[in-house]
């Protein structure tokens, strides 16, 4: 009889980690996730534990759903295996505890009602803002390759880390055309804003088309005074597959 050997999801780990979460934290986030948009969980601590020693290689689709909610990422990132149409994902099969503690913590409110058609905004976007520097009395622009994940009428989006030396991430919500929501970038240790963390508000309004979308952000700069600017998403890909990603993730200057 020939052993099989585990290979540890070391992405999973690398995402938790990078997120300053525990196991428990992040089994509790995945929970919270779930009822989010109206699909309730059962993760704990158990379940991300199979998942990163490589136990599990393919959660199932709700779990799926709730893993591109907390971490912002497509499932292709993530390190799992794919999981081919017909065949059922690892953890159906005793992969996880049936019931957990956290089970009862909330009651699940679906973000949308049952049969609403949002239109798809998944994809790879160029994301463009321009902004004024105080400090060096000029106006400059900020550029990322950000892959939007949607769930519902809940936008995602992360920068890939090789289209600009900061890290971009924006959590959306669209209610029909307009599209409203926070942004938080983190600067370049080794850049002029020497790794600040900035955030702010943003509101845009997609076109007709669905392949832009453009507004305004807001922000506080370094005095505590309230700054602003053009921001706008232009779309470039549907597809987030590893591949795709991979080949955006280049400057977006």
């Amino acid at each position: 009889m020939v052993a099989v050997m585990t290979v540890p999801n070391t992405a999973l780990r690398a995402v938790r980690t990078g997120m300053r979460m525990s196991q428990d934290d992040f089994a509790r986030a995945l929970q919270a996730a779930g009822h989010r948009v109206g699909e309730p969980n059962d993760a704990n601590k158990r379940l991300v534990q199979r998942w990163e020693s490589g136990t599990i290689t393919a959660p199932r689709p709700v779990y799926a759903r709730a893993l591109e909610v907390v971490t912002g990422l497509p499932i292709s990132l993530l390190g799992f295996a794919a999981v081919p149409d017909g065949q059922i994902a690892d953890d159906q099969h005793g992969g996880h505890d049936l019931t957990s503690p956290m089970s009862s913590l909330a009651t699940p409110t679906p973000t949308s009602t049952p049969g609403t058609v949002h239109k798809s905004y998944e994809g790879v976007w160029l994301s463009r803002y321009q902004y004024h520097s105080s400090g060096r009395e000029d106006s400059f622009a900020g550029q990322h390759f950000v892959v939007v994940l949607q769930h519902g009428d809940r936008l995602t989006a992360r920068s890939l880390p090789g289209s600009a030396a900061s890290s971009l991430s924006l959590d959306l919500t669209v209610d029909g055309a307009v599209i409203t929501g926070t942004w938080v970038e983190q600067t370049d240790s080794a850049g002029y804003y020497r790794g600040a963390r900035y955030h702010g508000a943003i509101q845009l309004l997609a076109e007709p088309t669905g392949r832009r979308m453009a507004g305004k952000w807001v922000g506080f700069g370094k005095d505590m005074d309230v700054n602003t600017g053009p921001w706008e998403l232009i779309f470039r890909d549907a597809s987030t597959s590893k591949t795709t990603l991979d080949r955006y993730n280049t400057s977006a200057e």
